[in-house]
C-alpha cells in the first residue's frame, strides 16, 4: 500500500475473509496523552490525503515531544538515546491537510532498556482512530550503542502512560 488509504475488506482468493483478523480502531479513552498536530500542505500525497510515511513522523513527534516536555529526553547531551527497532501501523480512515490531528500516546510495555509505545491518530474531534500503530525504542548508551537501563527520570515520565 503506497498511501494511507484503508485496505479493502472482503473475501480473499482462498474464500476466507480478511475482515475477521483486521484490527479495529481504538477510541480516545484508550490513550493517556494527546498532542494536537497541524497537518501541512506537503503532508498530502497526489491522492489528496496524508501519505503513509508521514503518519510515522506524527508518531515520532508525539513521543519525543512528550519526553522532552517531561525533561526525560535531552537530544544533545543525554547519556542514553532511544533507537527504534520495530514499527507498525494500521490505517482506518484518511487524514488530509488542513485537518488537525490529535496524536494519542500510551505505553504498552516498559522493560529494563526498552519501551513499546502505542499510538493513534484521530481527526480533530473524532471518537475513533484514523490510524493506530506502535514502535519500540531500545535505549542505548550514546557512545557504545549498547543497551542501557532506562534512566530513572525516563521511567518516571513513562509510568503515567502505562496502559
Amino acid at each position: 500500500m503506497t498511501t494511507s488509504e484503508p485496505a479493502a475488506g472482503g473475501a480473499q482468493a482462498d474464500g476466507g475473509s480478511r475482515d475477521a483478523a483486521r484490527p479495529q480502531p481504538s477510541t480516545r479513552a484508550a490513550f493517556r496523552h494527546f498532542l494536537p498536530i497541524a497537518t501541512r500542505w506537503m503532508d498530502n500525497d497526489v491522492y489528496g490525503h496524508v501519505n503513509n510515511v508521514v503518519y510515522y513522523s506524527y508518531f515520532d513527534t508525539v513521543v519525543n515531544r512528550y519526553l522532552m516536555d517531561c525533561g526525560a529526553l535531552d537530544i544533545h547531551r543525554g547519556a542514553v538515546i532511544g533507537l527504534v527497532v520495530e514499527t507498525g501501523c494500521h490505517y482506518f480512515a484518511p487524514l488530509a491537510f488542513p485537518q488537525t490531528v490529535d496524536a494519542g500516546l500510551r505505553v504498552a510495555r516498559l522493560g529494563a532498556s526498552s519501551v513499546r509505545y502505542e499510538l493513534a491518530l484521530f481527526a480533530g474531534g473524532a471518537a475513533q482512530a484514523a490510524a493506530q500503530g506502535h514502535f519500540v525504542h531500545v535505549y542505548v548508551d550514546r557512545e557504545s550503542r549498547r543497551p542501557a537501563p532506562l534512566p530513572p527520570v525516563l521511567r518516571e515520565a513513562l509510568l503515567p502512560l502505562l496502559a
